[in-house]
């Protein structure tokens, strides 16, 4: 048993070691996209369900954090604002699934196609979305969510989706990045997303490390109907998200997990599915029940899921008439070894680039706003404006 527990362990070592400069990457990324991006005009920016609007909540999603929980409670902060419903939602999805550090680390572990789909797919899910919305969304269900909201109950990571340490008044972009206030807010935006999403990527490397020693491959090619392709091209778009909703898995940390129903058999679509429904896992779940109310919380279960497992489909036609899906299957799922190549070469400059934040962040007061992630808004100050 403990040479088992140990080999689980050493692959989820494996994987961590083989992404980790992606990570540092994709978080400073966007920690630099937040330090330039004021939150205060998102509510104006989104006052309709309109096609213009939803693209705008998309860009707007693809520049913020990749938590799933921050972005639930960002999305009900502007809902609550006056932003539209809609685009609320359409924010939500961008912020997961749009973000750079997602396809960066897709690219490392699984493939550039993944990158690729999980990008095309995106916006696809969100059109997907609006339609079922148009369809079947009564304005009395948002009105009654939106009474639900303004009681303002609390979810996971408040604190984290108000802050807004912009800094939108030192002139142009590269000014403002440069400047002392922009570094403070970078290194603080960087720190508190690792703080965010740290448990669901250790929880999605510990999960997938698991099922990659534990679980023989006889398994996944039953489960994924590798024996018969075109059921099983069916089959992967629908039983991807429910696989995530199950695994609790969410933010970049189902990744690894990916990477692992990709070697066992799962369709392609059925890898970018399960990939999309990090905001439907049952956590995220229970936040929307409190935020929305029971009702809402059903209703984006289903539309949801239809426009996950809807987009993944296409997504896998598509890549497979484009001849883009992968003939092989090789994720990045190896044993642990630290060698002088160019993953480790790339870890060390970007641990260097880490630790110049982190010196930043707590010599400029960012333990305070640390405490206070998981606060409500409420409690402290919306705009937590940060010193040089």
């Amino acid at each position: 048993m403990t040479a088992h527990l140990l080999h689980a362990l050493n692959m989820a070592f494996a994987m961590f070691w083989e992404i980790l400069w992606a990570l540092i990457l994709g978080f400073g990324l966007s920690g630099v996209v937040q330090a330039v991006v004021s939150k205060k005009q998102m509510t104006r920016l989104m006052p309709d369900g309109s096609p213009k609007t939803l693209g705008i909540a998309c860009a707007l999603g693809a520049a913020s954090s990749s938590c799933s929980y921050a972005a639930a409670a960002l999305a009900r902060s502007i809902f609550r604002k006056g932003a539209n419903f809609t685009a609320s939602m359409a924010f939500m999805l961008a912020s997961t699934n749009l973000v750079a550090e997602l396809g960066i680390i897709l690219a490392i572990l699984i493939g550039w196609q993944f990158t690729l789909a999980e990008f095309a797919g995106g916006p696809l899910m969100v059109v997907i979305l609006a339609a079922l919305f148009r369809l079947f969304l009564k304005p009395e269900m948002v009105r009654r969510a939106k009474e639900q909201a303004d009681k303002g109950l609390q979810g996971k990571m408040e604190g984290h989706a108000a802050m807004d340490m912009s800094v939108t008044e030192e002139g142009s972009i590269w000014k403002r990045i440069g400047s002392p206030k922009g570094f403070t807010a970078i290194s603080h935006y960087f720190v508190m997303d690792w703080a965010a999403v740290w448990k669901d990527i250790a929880l999605g490397l510990l999960i997938a490390g698991a099922l990659a020693a534990w679980v023989p491959s006889q398994f996944w090619n039953q489960f994924f109907l590798t024996k018969h392709p075109v059921w099983a091209k069916l089959w992967g778009p629908l039983i991807g998200p429910i696989v995530a909703i199950v695994s609790f898995v969410c933010s970049v940390g189902n990744v690894p997990l990916a990477a692992v129903l990709w070697n066992g058999g799962s369709s392609f679509g059925g890898v970018i599915a399960f990939i999309y429904a990090d905001l439907i896992v049952l956590p995220i779940l229970d936040i929307y029940r409190k935020y929305y109310g029971l009702k809402m919380s059903a209703f984006l279960l289903v539309t949801m899921y239809a426009s996950m497992a809807a987009a993944s489909l296409i997504i896998e036609f598509l890549f497979q008439a484009l001849h883009l899906v992968p003939s092989e299957r090789h994720a990045r799922i190896v044993e642990a070894s630290i060698r002088l190549n160019y993953t480790t070469i790339l870890n060390i400059i970007f641990l260097a680039v880490a630790s110049v934040l982190l010196v930043r962040f707590f010599t400029t007061g960012g333990m305070r706003m640390l405490r206070m992630m998981n606060a409500m808004p409420e409690k402290h100050v919306h705009a937590a404006r940060v010193n040089s």
